[in-house]
């Protein structure tokens, strides 16, 4: 079994029963989910759109390898109705990112992990150190928690209240 972490975002319709959808197809297709990140409730990162998000970071044991775990999430994605267009940055109603798989840094055609922009992100970085910040980034070898620290995103990331 290997550990993993991701981040779920999700900014169109039923935010929370996004989420909830979210969590469950990843329980049946990935593996245990061990821990589960608070709720957190964010402006759009990288775009502008009147939607806010709600985003969580999940930790997940899986057996499929990295390849396997991102076709995988890329069909949760699809079932839930996300369409993977030509923006980059854009509202949908659901996104899945993987954060960290083990320790390892992984460099394939359509794959980058640790997510290469997530020390750049609050909105996953605060939902990371609730439940590991202690982890260390395999590449920048800093524990999660300084990453946060050193974070110059201004978005504003809050709790929410379910």
């Amino acid at each position: 079994m290997k550990n993993i972490f991701l981040g779920i975002g999700t900014n169109i319709g039923d935010r929370e029963a996004n989420l909830n959808a979210a969590v469950g197809r990843i329980e049946e297709k990935l593996g245990h989910v061990i821990k589960s990140s608070s709720v957190y409730e964010t402006e759009p990162w990288g775009f502008n759109s009147e939607n806010k998000f709600l985003n969580i970071v999940v930790e997940v044991e899986t057996t499929l390898l990295p390849s396997e775990l991102l076709d995988s999430i890329h069909s949760i994605e699809a079932l839930l109705g996300r369409l993977r267009g030509e923006v980059q940055y854009s509202s949908r109603v659901i996104d899945i990112d993987i954060i960290f798989y083990e320790d390892q840094f992984i460099i394939e055609k359509d794959l980058i992990i640790p997510h290469p922009l997530m020390q750049e992100r609050k909105f996953v970085l605060v939902p990371l150190c609730e439940i590991a910040s202690e982890l260390v980034h395999p590449v920048l070898k800093k524990p999660v928690a300084d990453l946060l620290k050193s974070c110059r995103d201004v978005n504003v990331v809050k709790k929410y209240k379910l």
